[in-house]
């Protein structure tokens, strides 16, 4: 036991590295070797028995590893476990014993063995390295051999040991892929059992004292480099084998005892190249060791002093090389030229002439790496004293700002979105580059029709950005009002103007230069002249006023300087807001972008432009209402929606802090009513869905609606109309949330809205009438698991239907009146318990009113008519037709506008009555299920027969004269309770096909004869109005009943193509769409005339054509018959909005069974043929049709086709159009392409 070994380190680490189970152990322990074919034998108390005596002898002595028992012992037992992990083992040679094959795969003694040796090997050599110091302080040279022995022994056992146990951790973390958590994370941790044992911390002090082994004087025991290196190998080997595992690099401490022991080897053992080396393996190899690498690079050059290894690191990077499907290589590698440049760009920048090569790689994250590390670089050189900087670092910012320019043509999108990020890095710091900003802001605007959604939103940041961290904050100019900056612009343009520069430095024009006499003195002095006096003297006077002339003329210079500078600075803010304000017209664009995130950028762009005043974010934030009808998978819509509720918030319902509740309830109102003016009928409906939202979450408190009250209900006349229009809509919307809020305020609105202030804005009395229509919340409209919504349902003497009625008989030629009469009659069939005995009563007093006085300028129509009043007036009696007093005749009204008026209540209230059928319709089935639900079913109480002939009694259309009183009406829904619903539905389809309009007892049927008769006769009828109104009751009629609109159909045809007035033909191709849905086959042979419309010279009935025939198109309701090119053609409409409806449009079709492809042949047949149609223009519309031809087998179907036509083309045009279509399908036809080819020869002869 006590021979010694004799060690060979280069021996052992051969067969080391070879395979570990191949090193001899002759003098280990009987009781171990003979466990080698027994693996069973191999017991804890076994080796118990035998390590400890290793463990005392070695605690005693660190020399004492020197005998071979003891070497062999922990050698014998290191090979019972596996070094390397499975999946990572090259073929070897299989070991003869079953003990050391087992340890290949898992380890064969406890881990707590492991554990004891690592211990047992860390104290060891701290202890030999204190020997040794010693020895070298007192330069004992006699023991130097030995100690080098001892020292690579134990590094040896340590490499083996720390390669064990990573190996042992690597194994753990892989099959361990969750973590644990909570109370029972700690528990797990320490060495309690061996399947939970964590070595981090005895591997930190391992590191440690292995450091400590590196700061010795090794020079003096390795005096040859080759052992030396071989020696320091032994403890950095284990040191990279640690940072593969990501769990060690992240514990800080590990990491930081890892870089220490490198450090040192690099800085005084020479191991700067070997470092080189396993540096760029590992950035090739372990993503994760790309940022540490650059922490440890940081670490080296700046607390020992040696800035070489990261430069020669740079170097090898700047030229390597990578394959194709190489992906991590660059990925990681770009990571670390990132974080490199970021903890040390002074060391980068010396090496950017060799690393701009990458900016040519074909790798896109490595050139998005270079582009990072060019804004990096900026960073360090900005923030440099821009006095004390070099011109050298002036230049080198110039140039990287040239590059990150150039960079923005990147063919790659993530490389174009990185300089956009790269350049929001730059608005943030201090210095401005006000020079650099102009162009960075017009490459951002550019940006914005960038084809990638991501670049896109990149520039709409950066643009936020920019106007966030704008330079132009002097002369008090921190906002970008163009108004502002203009008017500052022209003073200081005044001021210089006043500010004459003296004549001495105003420049000569080339006949006013003088020449000095001298020069002309000989040639033009006569003789004889006295010759010229000698300069006076001047006297002190003129001395002082010389000089302070002079300083005038120099103050003033300096002024004008001054001057000259502030204009060129309110230049430059002028063109820069200009920028703005062009982008902000692009991403108002882009609030429409399918991609989420891009709209939600979009929304912060305006908030932030806003708080600048840029004009043009009021448009944007007007826009931006749209959103909140934003429907998305998941959770898109809902984040589209909340972000608007967030933006629109800060923009107007958060006031300043200082304000006090009343003064917030003030700020509150206003804004709320300003969101008011100028709105579109478009953007009033998505406000209304706001603010309701908004109501619902609480935003809005009671106090702010009592101040929209009082502006309501102020008496001043002081108050504005917009501001009390805007005031009752804003309560309106709030109401459809809350419809307590009209309720409470009734006597409010009959006083103002309906009262006198009405009666003189027309335009306050309709948004009144709208807000009234709150109190009973829309049918069918109720939150989810919510109880049902009460209808208030009133009788027909309230005072509110009394009012609203006579706000229809109001006496007035103004157009707004339409609009009233148009909403009270609404609210009237919301509110009213029977809004057709109502409205039969407004009919009945309003042609009375129209006919009584006239003089019928055609006998037969106006006879008819004043027999048909007369009737009206003698009718019986009746509760609900009393109550309302006609109002007196205030004024003489233009005869051909009160009957335009009579027309639009009949049009009106015949399409109200539809809507009212069906609602009782719904009611009765909805009774009906209540009933069956509770009662169960039961035997019907009446006949069918009985219950049918009840419902077509039953008061269900307008003007019938026996009316049934108010309160019944619930009874005879009771009494109907049995019958069924297909009954029911029977009996008010027969009302509404055959009742209405030509009942004997229906007061509507009175009016149709007259309604053809006013549109037949446009020449004798021919007031514009009369004949508009007269025309669009015709159409609302027509929806009633397909019998009058058959007979009607061929006249409503005529006026369409016929009629001058944009806005008929607006409203005719809207009928038509409805009737092409009510009475679908009386439309299907004339959808000629829908079609006719998209070729209309007016752009407003061209978009309303268009708008209807995709609804009804891509709802199924008419049928396509080839005229699909004409929608083709609006694809290339001069109206933008017009165009983008196209594309839209196809963009839907193309998502319903091939509907492209089977239409296709049509469509290119009749765009081939229109000559009107120019061929870049056909190029353009067919490039985009066939970009929905996506199946190989419909390319080829379509390509025989329109091949077949190639030899009958009668024409060069037709031949090139059939031709370029067939390049641009995909069908690979060798046949086609020799016709194509032979094609040209007959064109060329026939030419």
């Amino acid at each position: 036991m006590d021979d010694l070994i004799e060690f060979d380190i280069n021996d052992s680490l051969k067969h080391y590295s070879i395979d570990p189970s191949s090193i001899a152990t002759p003098a280990a322990p009987q009781e171990l070797v003979d466990c080698e074919n027994e693996p069973e034998a191999l017991t804890a108390a076994l080796i118990n028995s035998e390590l400890n005596p290793v463990v005392d002898a070695v605690a005693e002595s660190p020399d004492a590893i020197t005998r071979s028992a003891y070497f062999d012992t922990l050698q014998f037992l290191l090979k019972c476990v596996p070094i390397v992990p499975p999946h990572e083992r090259p073929n070897e040679t299989v070991p003869d014993q079953a003990l050391f094959r087992r340890a290949r795969n898992s380890p064969q003694i406890p881990l707590s063995t492991l554990s004891k040796i690592l211990d047992l090997l860390v104290s060891a050599i701290s202890a030999q390295v204190d020997i040794i110091h010693s020895d070298l302080e007192v330069d004992e040279q006699e023991t130097l051999q030995q100690h080098k022995q001892i020292l690579e022994i134990y590094g040896f056992l340590l490499q083996w040991t720390i390669s064990a146990v990573e190996t042992r951790a690597l194994e753990k973390s892989a099959s361990e892929p969750t973590k644990a958590r909570g109370k029972g994370a700690k528990a797990k941790a320490g060495t309690n059992k061996d399947g939970n044992w964590d070595a981090s911390a005895q591997l930190e002090t391992a590191l440690d004292k292995m450091s400590k082994v590196l700061r010795l004087k090794l020079s003096r025991i390795f005096v040859t480099t080759s052992e030396r290196d071989t020696f320091i190998g032994l403890f950095t080997k284990p040191v990279y084998y640690i940072l593969e595992n990501e769990a060690r690099v992240k514990n800080t401490a590990i990491r930081m005892h890892c870089f220490r022991i490198l450090c040192i080897s690099i800085k005084h053992h020479g191991h700067a190249f070997g470092a080189q080396t396993a540096i760029n393996q590992n950035l090739s190899y372990y993503e994760h060791l790309a940022e540490p690498m650059a922490e440890f690079l940081k670490i080296l050059a700046e607390q020992y002093d040696y800035p070489q290894l990261t430069e020669e690191v740079l170097k090898e990077l700047s030229t390597k090389e990578f394959s194709s499907n190489d992906l991590k290589g660059p990925k990681s590698i770009s990571t670390f030229l990132t974080k490199i440049s970021e903890l040390t760009p002074h060391l980068v920048i010396k090496q950017m002439s060799q690393l701009a090569n990458l900016l040519e790689n074909e790798s896109y994250t490595l050139r998005c790496a270079m582009i990072e590390v060019l804004g990096n670089l900026i960073v360090m050189l900005s923030e440099q004293n821009s006095e004390e900087r070099s011109e050298l670092a002036k230049n080198h910012i110039d140039v990287f700002f040239d590059v990150l320019e150039e960079r923005m043509m990147d063919i790659n999108p993530y490389c174009r979105c990185r300089v956009l990020q790269v350049y929001s890095r730059i608005c943030d710091l201090q210095e401005k580059f006000p020079k650099r900003r102009q162009k960075i802001s017009a490459l951002a605007a550019q940006s914005l029709d960038d084809k990638t959604s991501n670049v896109r939103r990149n520039a709409i940041k950066l643009l936020g950005k920019l106007v966030s961290t704008h330079p132009f904050t002097a002369h008090g100019g921190e906002l970008l009002s163009r108004k502002e900056w203009t008017a500052r612009l022209e003073d200081v343009d005044a001021r210089i103007s006043a500010l004459r520069p003296p004549e001495e430095l105003k420049e000569k024009s080339v006949g006013d230069q003088t020449v000095d006499e001298t020069l002309l003195q000989d040639a033009t002095q006569v003789e004889g002249a006295s010759p010229a006096k000698e300069p006076q003297e001047m006297t002190n006077e003129e001395k002082i006023a010389a000089v302070k002339k002079m300083q005038e003329e120099a103050a003033t210079a300096q002024a004008l300087d001054f001057l000259q500078k502030t204009r060129k600075y309110h230049l430059e803010a002028l063109k820069f807001i200009e920028v703005i304000n062009y982008a902000a017209e692009l991403v108002t664009r882009l609030l429409s972008s399918k991609n989420k995130s891009e709209v939600i950028e979009a929304m912060d762009f305006f908030t932030v432009i806003d708080a600048y005043k840029i004009e043009n974010a009021r448009t944007g934030i007007r826009r931006m209402l749209r959103l909140i009808w934003a429907k998305g998978n998941s959770d898109e819509g809902k984040g589209v929606q909340t972000h608007l509720i967030e933006c629109y918030r800060g923009l107007f319902f958060d006031a300043p802090p200082n304000f006090n509740p009343n003064d917030t309830a003030n700020y509150i109102a206003k804004n709320m009513i300003s969101l008011t003016f100028g709105t579109t009928p478009a953007e009033l409906t998505s406000l209304e869905q706001l603010l309701s939202t908004m109501k619902k979450q609480g935003v809005v408190n009671e106090l702010v609606i009592q101040k929209l009250w009082q502006i309501y209900g102020i008496q001043k006349r002081d108050i504005s109309k917009t501001q009390r229009r805007g005031a009752i809509i804003v309560l309106g919307m709030l109401a459809l949330a809350e419809p307590d809020i009209i309720v409470q305020e009734l006597e409010t609105c009959l006083r103002i809205g309906l009262g006198e202030f009405g009666r003189k804005d027309l335009g306050l009395a309709r948004y009144t009438c709208i807000a009234l229509r709150r109190i009973s919340p829309p049918p069918g409209k109720k939150a989810a698991g919510s109880e049902p919504l009460k209808v208030v349902k009133l009788p027909n003497d309230h005072a509110i239907l009394v009012r609203l009625a006579s706000m229809t008989e109001i006496v007035s030629d103004d157009e707004d009146w339409f609009g009233v009469a148009e909403q009270a009659i609404s609210a009237i069939y919301v509110l009213a318990r029977h809004p057709d005995v109502l409205c039969s009563e407004i009919l009945r007093r309003k042609a009375k009113h129209v006919f009584a006085s006239q003089v019928p300028s055609r006998p037969t129509t106006s006879a008819s008519l004043a027999e048909d009043a007369d009737k009206m007036d003698v009718d019986e009696p009746d509760e609900d037709r009393t109550i309302i007093a006609p109002p007196p005749p205030v004024k003489k009204q233009n005869s051909a506008s009160a009957l335009s008026q009579l027309l639009f209540i009949v049009g009106h209230v015949a399409i109200k009555q539809i809507v009212h059928l069906e609602l009782c319709e719904q009611e009765f089935k909805r009774r009906k299920a209540e009933k069956e639900k509770i009662a169960g079913p039961r035997e019907s109480l009446a006949s069918n027969s009985t219950i049918t002939s009840a419902a077509r009694k039953g008061r269900k259309k307008a003007g019938n004269k026996d009316k049934t009183p108010a309160p019944e009406e619930p009874d005879e829904l009771d009494l109907m309770a049995g019958t069924t619903e297909d009954d029911f539905t029977e009996a008010i389809a027969h009302i509404r096909e055959r009742e209405l309009l030509f009942g004997p007892q229906s007061l509507l049927a009175n009016f149709g004869p007259l309604v053809s008769d006013v549109c037949a006769n446009n020449t004798q009828y021919n007031h514009p109005v009369l004949q508009s109104q007269a025309a669009l009751c015709l159409a609302k009629l027509m929806c009633v009943s397909a019998e009058y609109c058959e007979k009607n159909l061929e006249l409503l045809l005529t006026i369409l193509e016929r009629s001058k007035d944009a806005v008929v033909r607006s409203n005719l191709v809207v009928a038509l769409g409805d009737m092409a849905v009510c009475f679908n086959h009386l439309i299907d042979e004339n959808t000629d005339f829908l079609y006719n419309r998209l070729k209309d010279s007016d752009p407003s009935v061209k978009r309303t054509c268009l708008k209807t025939l995709t609804f009804l198109i891509l709802a199924g309701q008419v049928k396509v018959k080839g005229q699909l090119g004409e929608m083709a053609k609006c694809l290339e409409d001069d109206d933008k909005k017009i165009a983008d409806m196209a594309r839209m449009f196809f963009t839907e079709l193309a998502t319903k069974d091939n509907a492209v492809y089977n239409q296709f042949v049509d469509m290119f047949s009749l765009l081939s043929a229109d000559t009107s149609l120019n061929v870049e223009a056909f190029k353009r519309i067919i490039k985009f049709l066939t970009g929905f031809i996506e199946k190989d087998k419909h390319a080829k179907q379509l390509a025989n086709k329109l091949a077949a036509r190639l030899p009958r083309a009668e024409s060069e045009r037709q031949w090139n159009d059939v031709s370029y279509t067939l390049g641009l399908l995909q069908h690979k036809d060798e046949e086609i392409l020799k016709t194509i080819a032979e094609g040209f020869k007959v064109v060329q002869v026939g030419a």
